[in-house]
Protein backbone atom coordinates (compact mmCIF):
# COMPACT_ATOMS: atom_id res chain seq x y z
CA UNK A 1 0.00 0.00 0.00
CA UNK A 2 1.29 3.73 -0.63
CA UNK A 3 2.29 5.70 2.60
CA UNK A 4 1.27 9.10 0.72
CA UNK A 5 -1.47 10.15 -1.17
CA UNK A 6 -1.94 12.85 -4.33
CA UNK A 7 -3.14 15.84 -2.13
CA UNK A 8 -0.07 15.40 0.20
CA UNK A 9 2.05 15.30 -3.27
CA UNK A 10 -0.29 18.36 -4.57
CA UNK A 11 0.42 20.55 -1.54
CA UNK A 12 4.13 19.47 -1.20
CA UNK A 13 4.13 21.50 -5.30
CA UNK A 14 2.31 24.36 -3.89
CA UNK A 15 4.33 25.04 -1.01
CA UNK A 16 7.32 25.04 -3.36
CA UNK A 17 5.52 26.80 -6.80
CA UNK A 18 4.15 29.44 -4.10
CA UNK A 19 7.10 29.92 -2.38
CA UNK A 20 5.68 28.88 1.29
CA UNK A 21 2.95 27.47 3.09
CA UNK A 22 0.87 30.79 3.39
CA UNK A 23 1.32 31.30 0.23
CA UNK A 24 0.44 27.91 -1.20
CA UNK A 25 -2.90 28.25 1.28
CA UNK A 26 -4.22 31.18 -0.32
CA UNK A 27 -3.55 29.84 -4.00
CA UNK A 28 -5.02 26.64 -3.55
CA UNK A 29 -7.76 27.78 -0.93
CA UNK A 30 -6.67 25.68 1.84
CA UNK A 31 -5.87 26.58 5.46
CA UNK A 32 -1.98 26.81 6.05
CA UNK A 33 -2.40 24.29 8.96
CA UNK A 34 -3.67 21.45 6.59
CA UNK A 35 -0.88 22.38 4.26
CA UNK A 36 1.63 22.30 7.09
CA UNK A 37 -0.01 18.85 8.45
CA UNK A 38 0.15 17.42 5.38
CA UNK A 39 3.88 18.12 4.44
CA UNK A 40 5.40 17.42 7.60
CA UNK A 41 2.95 13.82 7.38
CA UNK A 42 4.41 13.18 4.22
CA UNK A 43 8.13 13.63 4.86
CA UNK A 44 8.00 11.63 8.27
CA UNK A 45 5.83 9.06 6.07
CA UNK A 46 8.94 8.83 3.79
CA UNK A 47 12.05 9.65 6.11
CA UNK A 48 13.15 11.96 4.13
CA UNK A 49 13.38 15.78 4.94
CA UNK A 50 12.18 17.36 1.34
CA UNK A 51 11.91 21.16 2.38
CA UNK A 52 14.35 23.14 4.84
CA UNK A 53 13.02 27.02 6.32
CA UNK A 54 15.59 29.57 5.16
CA UNK A 55 14.55 32.50 6.83
CA UNK A 56 10.89 32.73 5.95
CA UNK A 57 11.00 30.62 3.03
CA UNK A 58 10.49 27.31 2.40
CA UNK A 59 13.22 25.64 0.19
CA UNK A 60 13.79 22.70 -1.67
CA UNK A 61 16.52 20.10 -0.05
CA UNK A 62 18.63 17.70 -2.71
CA UNK A 63 16.24 14.87 -2.07
CA UNK A 64 12.96 17.39 -2.26
CA UNK A 65 14.04 18.34 -6.18
CA UNK A 66 14.30 14.93 -7.21
CA UNK A 67 10.66 14.04 -5.30
CA UNK A 68 9.20 17.14 -6.82
CA UNK A 69 10.48 16.24 -10.60
CA UNK A 70 8.99 12.54 -9.93
CA UNK A 71 5.79 13.96 -8.31
CA UNK A 72 4.84 16.37 -10.82
CA UNK A 73 5.26 13.70 -13.38
CA UNK A 74 2.69 11.71 -10.85
CA UNK A 75 0.43 14.55 -10.81
CA UNK A 76 0.24 15.24 -14.12
CA UNK A 77 -0.60 11.62 -15.34
CA UNK A 78 -3.59 11.61 -12.23
CA UNK A 79 -4.82 14.74 -13.96
CA UNK A 80 -5.03 13.25 -17.63
CA UNK A 81 -7.03 10.35 -16.21
CA UNK A 82 -9.37 12.56 -14.59
CA UNK A 83 -9.61 14.76 -17.71
CA UNK A 84 -10.31 11.63 -19.65
CA UNK A 85 -12.75 9.89 -17.22
CA UNK A 86 -14.43 13.19 -17.56
CA UNK A 87 -14.34 13.40 -21.68
CA UNK A 88 -15.65 9.41 -21.57
CA UNK A 89 -18.68 10.62 -19.11
CA UNK A 90 -19.92 12.76 -21.98
CA UNK A 91 -19.81 10.24 -24.27
CA UNK A 92 -16.79 11.12 -26.17
CA UNK A 93 -14.88 7.99 -27.76
CA UNK A 94 -12.15 6.11 -26.31
CA UNK A 95 -10.89 5.43 -30.16
CA UNK A 96 -11.95 6.14 -33.42
CA UNK A 97 -11.11 4.04 -36.72
CA UNK A 98 -11.34 5.41 -39.81
CA UNK A 99 -10.25 3.51 -42.98
CA UNK A 100 -9.56 6.30 -46.06
CA UNK A 101 -8.73 5.47 -49.38
CA UNK A 102 -5.48 6.27 -50.50
CA UNK A 103 -6.36 8.21 -53.34
CA UNK A 104 -8.07 11.06 -50.94
CA UNK A 105 -5.70 14.27 -50.21
CA UNK A 106 -3.12 13.73 -47.73
CA UNK A 107 -3.19 17.21 -47.38
CA UNK A 108 -6.69 17.53 -46.31
CA UNK A 109 -6.46 13.77 -43.89
CA UNK A 110 -3.25 15.50 -41.80
CA UNK A 111 -5.28 18.85 -41.56
CA UNK A 112 -8.58 17.17 -40.08
CA UNK A 113 -7.11 15.17 -38.03
CA UNK A 114 -4.90 17.50 -36.64
CA UNK A 115 -7.58 19.99 -36.00
CA UNK A 116 -9.56 16.28 -33.94
CA UNK A 117 -6.42 16.00 -31.85
CA UNK A 118 -6.96 19.69 -30.73
CA UNK A 119 -10.75 18.86 -29.83
CA UNK A 120 -10.76 15.62 -28.78
CA UNK A 121 -7.29 14.89 -27.49
CA UNK A 122 -7.77 12.10 -25.32
CA UNK A 123 -9.10 10.24 -28.43
CA UNK A 124 -6.76 7.90 -29.72
CA UNK A 125 -7.28 7.34 -33.90
CA UNK A 126 -6.86 3.93 -35.75
CA UNK A 127 -6.53 5.22 -39.18
CA UNK A 128 -6.49 2.62 -42.39
CA UNK A 129 -4.75 3.41 -45.44
CA UNK A 130 -7.11 1.84 -48.00
CA UNK A 131 -7.49 0.95 -52.14
CA UNK A 132 -10.17 0.33 -53.80
CA UNK A 133 -12.74 -2.41 -51.43
CA UNK A 134 -10.65 -2.68 -49.04
CA UNK A 135 -11.99 -0.01 -46.89
CA UNK A 136 -16.12 -1.33 -47.77
CA UNK A 137 -14.65 -4.46 -46.31
CA UNK A 138 -13.33 -3.18 -42.94
CA UNK A 139 -16.70 -1.21 -42.88
CA UNK A 140 -18.94 -4.51 -43.53
CA UNK A 141 -16.69 -6.33 -40.81
CA UNK A 142 -17.35 -3.48 -38.08
CA UNK A 143 -14.08 -3.13 -38.09
CA UNK A 144 -14.27 0.84 -38.68
CA UNK A 145 -16.23 3.63 -37.84
CA UNK A 146 -16.36 6.02 -40.77
CA UNK A 147 -15.01 5.68 -44.05
CA UNK A 148 -13.67 7.56 -47.02
CA UNK A 149 -13.65 5.40 -50.47
CA UNK A 150 -14.77 4.72 -53.81
CA UNK A 151 -17.80 2.66 -53.38
CA UNK A 152 -20.54 2.59 -50.46
CA UNK A 153 -21.31 -1.00 -49.24
CA UNK A 154 -25.14 -2.45 -49.71
CA UNK A 155 -26.53 -1.46 -46.59
CA UNK A 156 -25.16 1.98 -45.97
CA UNK A 157 -26.03 5.47 -46.91
CA UNK A 158 -22.92 7.10 -47.86
CA UNK A 159 -22.45 10.97 -49.01
CA UNK A 160 -20.50 12.33 -52.04
CA UNK A 161 -17.37 13.77 -50.94
CA UNK A 162 -15.21 14.97 -53.99
CA UNK A 163 -14.42 13.39 -57.50
CA UNK A 164 -10.69 12.18 -57.86
CA UNK A 165 -9.51 12.79 -61.31
CA UNK A 166 -6.76 9.84 -62.56
CA UNK A 167 -4.20 11.11 -64.93
CA UNK A 168 -2.41 8.54 -67.44
CA UNK A 169 1.52 9.59 -66.69
CA UNK A 170 4.85 8.66 -66.96
CA UNK A 171 8.67 9.77 -66.61
CA UNK A 172 8.80 12.95 -68.91
CA UNK A 173 12.04 11.11 -70.62
CA UNK A 174 10.03 8.11 -70.31
CA UNK A 175 9.61 5.84 -74.56
CA UNK A 176 6.24 6.62 -74.53
CA UNK A 177 6.82 10.23 -74.90
CA UNK A 178 9.15 9.57 -77.90
CA UNK A 179 5.99 8.66 -80.10
CA UNK A 180 5.41 12.22 -81.35
CA UNK A 181 1.91 11.58 -81.90
CA UNK A 182 -1.38 10.52 -79.76
CA UNK A 183 -0.95 7.07 -78.05
CA UNK A 184 -3.16 3.80 -79.08
CA UNK A 185 -3.61 0.79 -76.89
CA UNK A 186 -0.88 -1.02 -78.97
CA UNK A 187 1.63 1.46 -77.89
CA UNK A 188 0.69 1.00 -73.73
CA UNK A 189 0.65 -2.65 -74.45
CA UNK A 190 4.60 -2.95 -74.86
CA UNK A 191 5.07 -1.17 -71.67
CA UNK A 192 5.15 -1.70 -68.11
CA UNK A 193 1.79 -0.59 -66.31
CA UNK A 194 2.26 -0.39 -62.20
CA UNK A 195 -1.10 -1.23 -60.57
CA UNK A 196 -1.96 -0.58 -57.18
CA UNK A 197 -3.07 -3.54 -55.76
CA UNK A 198 -6.84 -3.66 -53.81
CA UNK A 199 -6.45 -3.99 -50.18
CA UNK A 200 -9.53 -5.98 -49.75
CA UNK A 201 -8.91 -9.81 -48.18
CA UNK A 202 -11.46 -11.13 -50.01
CA UNK A 203 -12.67 -10.32 -53.73
CA UNK A 204 -10.58 -8.03 -55.28
CA UNK A 205 -11.37 -5.38 -57.87
CA UNK A 206 -9.18 -4.04 -60.58
CA UNK A 207 -9.36 -0.79 -61.71
CA UNK A 208 -8.04 1.14 -64.41
CA UNK A 209 -6.50 -0.23 -68.17
CA UNK A 210 -4.41 -3.61 -67.03
CA UNK A 211 -3.58 -4.73 -70.96
CA UNK A 212 0.20 -4.24 -70.33
CA UNK A 213 2.15 -7.34 -71.00
CA UNK A 214 4.20 -6.19 -68.32
CA UNK A 215 2.57 -5.19 -65.48
CA UNK A 216 3.74 -4.54 -62.05
CA UNK A 217 1.70 -4.79 -58.90
CA UNK A 218 2.34 -2.42 -55.44
CA UNK A 219 0.60 -1.85 -52.31
CA UNK A 220 0.58 1.55 -52.25
CA UNK A 221 -0.22 4.72 -54.35
CA UNK A 222 3.31 6.28 -52.85
CA UNK A 223 5.32 3.29 -53.92
CA UNK A 224 4.22 3.42 -57.64
CA UNK A 225 4.57 6.86 -58.08
CA UNK A 226 8.24 6.65 -56.61
CA UNK A 227 8.66 3.64 -59.47
CA UNK A 228 6.87 6.42 -62.16
CA UNK A 229 9.32 9.00 -61.01
CA UNK A 230 12.05 6.66 -61.82
CA UNK A 231 11.23 6.22 -65.89
CA UNK A 232 10.05 2.35 -64.42
CA UNK A 233 6.57 2.26 -66.43
CA UNK A 234 3.53 4.39 -66.63
CA UNK A 235 0.27 4.71 -64.30
CA UNK A 236 -3.18 6.32 -63.79
CA UNK A 237 -2.20 8.32 -60.69
CA UNK A 238 -4.89 10.50 -58.30
CA UNK A 239 -4.16 14.10 -59.66
CA UNK A 240 -4.37 14.69 -55.20
CA UNK A 241 -1.25 12.65 -54.95
CA UNK A 242 0.58 13.71 -57.94
CA UNK A 243 -0.50 17.73 -58.46
CA UNK A 244 2.94 19.36 -57.78
CA UNK A 245 4.95 16.57 -59.62
CA UNK A 246 3.22 17.35 -62.60
CA UNK A 247 3.24 21.13 -62.13
CA UNK A 248 7.24 20.86 -61.68
CA UNK A 249 7.55 18.16 -64.64
CA UNK A 250 8.69 15.44 -62.66
CA UNK A 251 5.93 13.61 -63.99
CA UNK A 252 3.90 14.11 -67.47
CA UNK A 253 1.09 13.18 -68.91
CA UNK A 254 0.31 10.57 -71.45
CA UNK A 255 -1.17 11.85 -74.33
CA UNK A 256 -3.53 9.10 -75.57
CA UNK A 257 -6.01 9.20 -78.11
CA UNK A 258 -8.91 8.95 -75.54
CA UNK A 259 -8.81 8.16 -71.87
CA UNK A 260 -6.08 9.28 -70.62
CA UNK A 261 -7.97 10.76 -67.77
CA UNK A 262 -10.79 9.73 -65.68
CA UNK A 263 -12.70 10.23 -62.57
CA UNK A 264 -13.30 8.06 -59.92
CA UNK A 265 -16.21 9.22 -56.72
CA UNK A 266 -15.20 9.43 -52.96
CA UNK A 267 -18.01 9.18 -50.58
CA UNK A 268 -18.03 9.38 -46.24
CA UNK A 269 -19.64 6.52 -44.91
CA UNK A 270 -20.80 6.18 -40.81
CA UNK A 271 -21.23 2.72 -39.99
CA UNK A 272 -23.45 4.32 -37.74
CA UNK A 273 -24.89 7.88 -38.10
CA UNK A 274 -27.32 7.42 -35.25
CA UNK A 275 -24.65 6.02 -32.59
CA UNK A 276 -21.62 7.57 -33.76
CA UNK A 277 -19.76 9.61 -31.21
CA UNK A 278 -18.97 13.15 -31.17
CA UNK A 279 -15.80 12.52 -32.15
CA UNK A 280 -16.50 10.66 -34.95
CA UNK A 281 -19.04 12.78 -36.36
CA UNK A 282 -16.24 15.66 -36.20
CA UNK A 283 -13.61 14.27 -38.07
CA UNK A 284 -16.74 13.32 -40.35
CA UNK A 285 -17.21 17.41 -40.69
CA UNK A 286 -13.59 18.52 -41.29
CA UNK A 287 -12.88 15.90 -43.68
CA UNK A 288 -16.01 17.73 -45.70
CA UNK A 289 -14.48 21.08 -44.55
CA UNK A 290 -11.16 20.51 -45.78
CA UNK A 291 -12.34 18.83 -49.02
CA UNK A 292 -14.25 21.98 -50.00
CA UNK A 293 -11.52 24.69 -48.87
CA UNK A 294 -8.93 22.38 -50.65
CA UNK A 295 -11.55 22.40 -54.10
CA UNK A 296 -11.96 26.41 -53.69
CA UNK A 297 -7.92 26.69 -54.03
CA UNK A 298 -7.69 24.42 -56.45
Amino acid sequence: MSRSTLEQWRMFRAVVEHGGFAQAAEAIHKSQSSINHAVHKLQSQLGLQLLEVVGRKAQLTDAGELMLRRAGQLIDQAEQLETIAESLSQGDEAELRVAVDEIYSQHCLAEALAQLSTEFPNTRVELVESVLSGGPERLLQGEVDLLVAGSVPPGFLGEPLIDVEFIAVSHPKHALHGAQRPLNLQDLASERQIVVRDSSTGQRVDSGWLGAEQRWTVSHVATSIAMIKRGMGFAWLPVTRIGDDLARGSLRELPLERGSRRRVSLFITYADSDKAGPATCRLGELLVAQTKISNEFD
